[in-house]
């Protein structure tokens, strides 16, 4: 992610990411690490939501798992 795009996630401006890129880089590694879980949890998500439509579709006899 640019800094661009992370300054307009976060509703503010770049000069302003970068301020805080400066006096608080805790802050935004922070940020920049739950923007990273989030995407690694829909990720998981749609995962688990196609494993459970195989499992149906297995337990409706289309599909024989051995």
């Amino acid at each position: 992610m640019t800094k661009q795009e992370l300054s307009d996630l976060l509703g503010i401006t770049r000069p302003t990411l970068n301020k805080w890129e400066k006096e608080k880089p805790e802050l935004v590694r922070l940020i920049n690490q739950g923007f990273a879980l989030d995407e690694s949890i829909e990720a998981t998500r749609k995962h688990l939501e196609e494993l459970e439509a195989i499992k149906a579709k297995a337990n409706n006899g289309k599909f024989k798992l051995k």
